[in-house]
């Protein structure tokens, strides 16, 4: 039962300190996520971001913290912004990918080379989000003199480094991501006020609205479990060796390969190129040429036209799970590792076959979960045309986001136990 499994992590001291140390640091995120940067008109910010959609994901990441304008109001997106260049870039630098497998030591390089260019990235994405704002039709800053500007960009990328610091020091609890903790608390603290606001305008004909809602809410978590979870079990057979006096190997084991490699990156590479040319026609409405002016209205007309922006989302999506699956996994490097350690696929040569096998596996499993990826980030759009419900439209990346948190970290908490069980033998 879960209740038991519940009094067995209260019981042990240390995993019961951690999670109390956990809880604190998501309070004080929480905390500091209600500060509001001072000069800022907060209804007009409210009402600015509840009528653009495409900067929903982005303040998701920042845990509300940039709807409220707050001191942490780029939240965590520019050290995942960081990370994501250092993935790249591991990939193509050959000099960086040798430092990458140096084990602990190149890892610690490199994660103080990826803290080292958050901070530039979170100064300019808070320039860019007041140049957003400032153009926008809303009055939302008071008065935005030059040295309150540099007080604004100073504030909130001293707010995003704090949220790096306290997801460290989660993340060196061993009790789950703490990047991942963050966006989760986030996501999840807007929940009640969602749930509020929905029940103050219900009435009785909108109850098979709702119904349809919590139907395809639950169908949606169900099938995020599903396709995170899901795996392909390629089998590895590995040949007998005989060292000495003893005989090494014939076992047979499996190579998982899982649906979902990418994760929620595909969706955050597709939110950004999105969100890239309304953003930049933003700037040009005020522009002293005509062709200029039109050109940027059109651009932001056809981007909040919600066909053209769900197929695009959609599209985006489904490329980027194929492009970040390409860059992540290497099935040459796991046929050379197969071939060193003596191991084969069943039926299939070691060598340039192995590669190929791999390769087509991949190509076949991924198409579910690019299909599902792309379906996840279409999926507030549909809950809006076909129930009308738009105070609980429940967002797709939002869901993945709590599901794959929830997982991971039920996944280290069980590690942790089991660990403790084999200290006790």
């Amino acid at each position: 039962m879960w209740w038991k499994k519940l009094v067995q992590i209260w019981k042990i001291k240390d995993l019961r300190q951690s999670i109390v140390f956990v809880a604190a640091m998501l309070a004080i995120f929480r905390i500091a996520a209600h500060i509001p940067i001072p000069g800022i008109d907060a209804k007009a910010l409210k009402d600015f971001f509840s009528a653009n959609q495409l900067l929903g994901i982005m303040n998701i990441l920042s845990g509300g913290g940039m709807e409220n304008f707050s001191i942490v109001a780029m939240g965590v997106a520019p050290y995942i912004t960081a990370s994501i260049i250092f993935q790249l870039l591991i990939m193509i630098i050959p000099r960086l990918e040798e430092i990458s497998k140096e084990g602990e030591a190149g890892q610690r390089r490199i994660n103080q080379w990826t803290r080292m260019l958050t901070i530039p990235l979170a100064a300019m994405q808070g320039y860019g989000l007041v140049a957003l704002l400032r153009q926008s039709s809303a009055q939302i800053f008071l008065d935005l003199t030059p040295w309150r500007l540099l007080m604004i960009i100073v504030t909130s990328t001293a707010g995003t480094i704090f949220l790096m610091w306290l997801g460290e020091l989660i993340s060196e609890k061993h009790v789950g991501n703490g990047i991942s903790l963050l966006i989760f608390a986030g996501i999840v603290s807007g929940l009640p006020q969602a749930l509020q606001q929905t029940f103050l305008v219900f009435d009785n004909t909108q109850l098979i609205n709702l119904l349809l809602f919590v139907f395809i809410a639950i169908l949606t978590i169900v099938g995020v479990v599903i396709i995170t979870e899901g795996q392909r079990n390629v089998p590895v057979s590995y040949a007998k060796r005989v060292r000495g006096m003893k005989m090494y190997g014939g076992v047979n084991t499996h190579l998982p390969l899982r649906v979902n490699m990418a994760g929620v990156i595909p969706i955050i590479f597709a939110i950004s190129i999105i969100l890239f040319p309304p953003m930049i026609a933003q700037f040009f409405l005020t522009a002293k040429t005509q062709i200029l002016v039109s050109l940027a209205e059109k651009t932001i007309a056809l981007f909040q036209n919600q066909i053209f922006y769900g197929v695009l989302y959609f599209l985006l999506v489904f490329a980027f799970t194929y492009f970040y699956t390409e860059v992540i996994f290497h099935p040459d490097q796991i046929a050379e590792n197969l071939q060193k350690q003596g191991g084969f696929i069943p039926g299939i040569r070691p060598g340039h076959q192995t590669v190929d096998y791999l390769k087509n596996t991949t190509n076949r499993i991924i198409l579910a979960g690019a299909l599902f990826l792309g379906i996840i980030s279409v999926l507030p759009l549909a809950l809006r045309s076909f129930t009308g419900i738009t105070t609980l439209a429940v967002g797709g990346t939002s869901l993945l986001i709590v599901v794959s948190v929830v997982i991971e970290t039920y996944k280290k908490i069980e590690s942790q136990l089991t660990m403790r069980d084999y200290e006790g033998l």
